[in-house]
């Protein structure tokens, strides 16, 4: 069992090696076209010969393997949303845009039929708004990926599939008092910490202070704008994903 568990192990770690080394050639073939697999067809692989040549090639080395850091932990999320997204899309294939659609339709419909007998006017109401927003950003989504292309699926595929998942528990929260303290205390705990840490850089949280007051319809645009640069950062690791591991 401990012979198979290190093989298992070494198996992992060959992988990740092959996938670090495949990202860095990447890297380096941005300023060093001739560096990619055998170099180039007549001239061969380019190697530097003087100091100089030394400094910016191996500078440029170094400074990619820093990006690495951060680049191949992204690209292991990239692996896994590729694997589910090519899920998601098989369904929308063999369903198409409108069988997606009536698919989120049927669902969430029935969430709301179970609503309607069980509970309150209110939140009945909730869960019907959150349902039309989840509907939409589904048909939204799909409709994207249909036109296909690696640019259409990360600026507007993978943003309005996350704007699915997060938007309408904020909507429901918006039209149901009792939702506040589940789903907007906690978006507004969420918000104050984005404008003192990150948004803090170049004073945009005093920007955003000054000229927005989060209330009311204000948390779904800020869900929204998260969703949306979310998708982007997705998009960009199953594109790295791609790169290191071109899907058959």
């Amino acid at each position: 069992m401990a012979t198979r568990t290190r093989r298992g192990d070494a198996g992992v770690f060959g992988e990740i090696a092959t996938d670090v080394r495949r990202l860095h050639v990447g890297w380096m073939a941005l300023r060093f076209p001739r560096q990619r697999g055998r170099g180039h067809a007549v001239m061969g692989r380019w190697t530097p010969e003087t100091p100089s040549q030394q400094i910016r090639y191996y500078g440029w080395g170094v400074l990619g393997a820093l990006g690495l850091l951060v680049a191949y932990p992204l690209t292991v999320v990239g692996l896994a949303t590729r694997y589910y997204a090519a899920k998601l899309d098989s369904t929308r294939t063999r369903l198409g845009i409108a069988g997606v659609t009536g698919l989120a339709v049927l669902a969430w419909g029935g969430l709301t039929a179970v609503a309607h007998l069980q509970l309150e006017p209110d939140a009945v109401l909730a869960v019907a708004a959150a349902s039309a927003v989840a509907t939409g950003a589904t048909a939204l989504s799909a409709g994207c990926s249909r036109i296909g292309g690696r640019s259409v699926s990360v600026l507007l595929a993978y943003p309005f599939a996350l704007t699915a998942l997060c938007l309408p528990p904020v909507v429901a929260a918006l039209v149901t008092p009792a939702l506040e303290g589940v789903v907007l205390e906690p978006s507004y705990a969420f918000a104050v910490q984005l404008l003192e840490g990150p948004l803090a850089v170049g004073g945009i949280n005093e920007l955003l202070r000054a000229n927005f007051e989060l209330a009311g319809a204000a948390y779904a645009a800020m869900w929204v704008a998260i969703a949306f640069p979310l998708g982007w950062l997705l998009g960009l690791a199953v594109a790295l994903a791609n790169l290191v591991r071109p899907s058959s």
